[in-house]
């Protein structure tokens, strides 16, 4: 039985492993612990509450008015096609909602998830640039080749 949650510090590691797992075979882009800890409240995990193991995680990023961003989408390899993921940005799509957010986005290598979910596929010019302030320190900057989805409300 899995239970939702916020993320607290002590779930970092695990964080970190769930998304380093996809980034090591290149398709999630790898988030340093820093990162984890500076935005650990943007976090929602899927904790199994016999073990208390993390097996998936999904963090909501507000970037701009009314727009967020659903990324680091991890769930565990024994866990998949049980639902996790789609509970996951089910929470986050109603957490943003409560703050307002009439649009959320991704970048994603997962375009059949999220299409899943109600998203679209778009251009990444029809995104702010404002968003595209962290794509400096990524590995792939300035060749991305994450597809864009976005869901409006």
């Amino acid at each position: 039985m899995l239970k939702y949650r916020q993320a607290k510090f002590s779930d970092v590691e695990e964080i970190y492993n769930l998304i380093a797992s996809y980034a090591s075979r290149g398709i999630m882009l790898p988030k340093p612990h820093n990162v984890l800890y500076e935005t650990i409240r943007e976090f929602v995990v899927a904790e199994e509450i016999s073990t208390e193991k993390i097996v998936g995680t999904g963090a909501l990023h507000l970037t701009w008015n009314e727009l967020a961003e659903v990324r680091s989408m991890a769930v565990h390899e024994d866990y998949k096609r049980q639902g996790i993921g789609a509970e996951i940005v089910k929470k986050l799509l109603e957490e943003g909602r409560e703050v307002g957010v009439k649009k959320f986005f991704t970048l994603t290598y997962t375009p059949e998830f999220f299409q899943s979910l109600g998203f679209k596929t778009t251009t990444k010019e029809s995104l702010p640039h404002k968003i595209w302030k962290e794509c400096i320190e990524c590995p792939k900057f300035p060749n991305c080749d994450e597809i864009a989805m976005t869901l409006e409300i």
